[in-house]
């Protein structure tokens, strides 16, 4: 018997779709898809607000996955800082699938943003990016795939990063206690069960992103450091897509070549350290991993202190012009 086109669109929608337990969420519509979830726009009714729900994608809902959706949940949901997405709820469905509630995140991904903001503009919200990925490591977990589309920033000038589906999670922080920086920018993580997708010889992140020890599979050398490797990508591309291929300030180059470097002992030891030395480009000072020209150190002490200057020199002209006239 063949059933009506209506009737199959209908099975496959109701297979596709995810049957949420109780009836507290209704579902919307599908805003996003991975490797391994789909996002749901859902409306939470108790709280009376729209929500993004991540649930399984059917095709892969096995034990492992639902392991790995459980546990970027719980890393979330250790994580909290403006700059990361919030975790509401988790549950499991009537199929068996792991879902969890979060935050409804608005507004556009940052390589957008990179093509119409100002050069300080886009390096002020870059350093929102390190803060936040600092905060991270000091909770002793690292990122592992960061990259302009994995930054969401809001309207009101918010930025989160998203994405923390393959985050590696290096020591556990006790309960209670206040997180400090990871000792030597990392370590080996205390369960290797918890970390089963970093066997050796595992490739996890993206092409371009990658530090060395990742592309190569190295797993046990990832770190903190490795994450700073992807910010130095992250910043490297943005400022090209903002200048259109112009060359870059040579200070500014030589943050992200510094944190781009092959060897994780000749990066930045941590993302504050990256953004440190940024925040000093930003204000007309010396940055660390540049070694300035002298028509470099003449050129950046003019900027810092134009206003000063163009007075005194207008001062000195008057002055001189007037003693001129005096003269005649």
């Amino acid at each position: 018997m063949t059933l009506p086109d209506d009737a199959v669109r209908h099975l496959r929608r109701v297979l596709r779709e995810p049957e949420l337990p109780g009836d507290r969420y209704l579902l919307e519509e599908p805003v996003g898809s991975g490797g391994m979830g789909t996002v749901y726009r859902a409306y939470d009714r108790a709280l009376d607000r729209h929500v993004a729900l991540k649930v399984l994608r059917p095709d892969v809902a096995d034990p492992g996955a639902a392991a790995r959706l459980e546990r970027e949940a719980r890393i979330l949901a250790r994580l909290e800082h403006p700059g990361i997405v919030p975790v509401h709820d988790a549950g499991i469905l009537a199929d068996g699938r792991v879902f969890y509630v979060m935050k409804l995140v608005r507004g556009e991904r940052l390589e957008r943003l990179a093509a119409r903001a100002t050069l300080t503009e886009l390096l002020r919200t870059f350093l929102r990016v390190c803060e936040t990925v600092g905060f991270a490591h000091a909770r002793g977990v690292v990122h592992r795939d960061l990259k302009p589309s994995n930054v969401m920033v809001g309207s009101f000038g918010e930025v989160l990063v998203l994405d923390w589906g393959i985050a590696r999670v290096m020591r556990e922080e006790p309960e209670g206690s206040h997180p400090g920086e990871l000792p030597g920018g990392g370590g080996a993580p205390q369960d290797p069960a918890r970390d089963a997708d970093t066997a050796p010889g595992a490739i996890l992140g993206t092409p371009g992103f990658m530090a060395p020890e990742q592309a190569n599979g190295w797993s046990h050398l990832v770190d903190a450091r490795t994450d700073v490797y992807a910010l130095g990508a992250i910043l490297r591309d943005l400022v090209g897509r903002r200048d259109g291929g112009r060359v870059a300030p040579r200070p500014l180059a030589s943050v992200w070549t510094r944190a781009l470097a092959p060897e994780p002992a000749d990066r930045y030891p941590s993302a504050e350290a990256l953004a440190a030395d940024l925040t000093r480009f930003l204000d007309g000072e010396p940055v660390l991993a540049h070694r300035e020209r002298l028509s470099e150190r003449a050129g950046r002490l003019f900027r810092k202190y134009q206003t000063a200057i163009i007075l005194v020199l207008t001062y000195l002209a008057i002055r001189f012009l007037f003693l001129a006239l005096r003269g005649l």
